[in-house]
């Protein structure tokens, strides 16, 4: 089962397992539902969390899925990984830290300002990419974008592939710091794994994916050829039309709603 957004069903955070209707990601409804019973005490600061196996069988989702929200809990400051033990709460105490909440990531105002904070960040780490990139972060990148072709020539979104190599290039820039902003936040960077823009329509989705498949070969190319200008140019433009193609989608959506609501 995959990171989907469930239009019928979904994780009900106060009963554990149960399903109810939602239009949010599971990753968000798991992170949601582990985050309710730790607030609610039912699992207690020391105490560890479930399995990844208990939790794909408590709530019927994948291994990805799972692996997300405990990334989420993590990043949120409610949990610590523990390297072949597992995961456990912590006491919650007052902090100052820069996160981005996953569940904001279903509101467009939210998606649009991480998009922000993406050109922001990414546009000079493609820069930098350019300078510092090795031969086996070219080779891991490459693959990555050859795995998101096939994705959509088999009808997939690429997500997981799209994610790769944005987070590939971030510690190909040689700062650590770059990577430890954004990839908390997961699969839930990539607005398409928050909002399903061509649900009824497969040949926008196609196309879509291609222009997207596109702009990142442009990437890749300027940083292969260590060519810092167009890199950080390719970056920019690639997340420009991101946010671009997401408001013009959500108009179109939105228009075509007020017109069957007003035959």
């Amino acid at each position: 089962m995959s990171n989907e957004i469930l239009s019928d069903v979904s994780i009900d955070p106060t009963l554990g397992g149960t399903l109810r209707r939602s239009s949010e990601t599971l990753s968000v409804q798991l992170t949601k539902a582990l985050g309710a019973r730790i607030a609610r005490g039912e699992i207690k600061p020391g105490d560890k969390l479930p399995s990844e196996h208990a939790l794909i069988d408590a709530y019927g989702v994948s291994r990805t899925v799972v692996r997300e929200a405990i990334s989420s809990l993590k990043a949120k400051g409610m949990i610590a990984t523990r390297h072949g033990v597992g995961a456990f709460v912590l006491q919650a105490t007052p902090s100052v830290t820069l996160r981005i909440e996953h569940s904001g990531l279903s509101v467009l105002g939210d998606i649009m300002n991480v998009l922000e904070l993406r050109i922001a960040l990414e546009v000079e780490a493609a820069g930098l990419a350019a300078q510092r990139r090795t031969a086996v972060q070219l080779d891991v990148m490459r693959a990555l974008l050859d795995q998101m072709a096939d994705s959509t020539l088999q009808g997939e979104d690429g997500i997981a592939h799209d994610r790769g190599f944005h987070l590939e290039l971030l510690r190909a820039a040689g700062n650590p710091h770059f990577s430890a902003l954004l990839e908390p936040l997961g699969e839930l960077a990539i607005p398409r794994a928050s909002l399903d823009l061509f649900a009824q329509d497969s040949v926008a989705r196609t196309i879509y994916l291609q222009c997207i498949g596109l702009e990142h070969e442009n990437i890749y190319r300027a940083i292969h050829d260590q060519d810092v200008k167009a890199a950080r140019s390719a970056m920019r433009q690639h997340l420009s039309n991101s946010r671009e193609r997401l408001r013009q989608s959500l108009e179109t959506q939105s228009g075509s709603k007020k017109g069957s609501d007003n035959p």
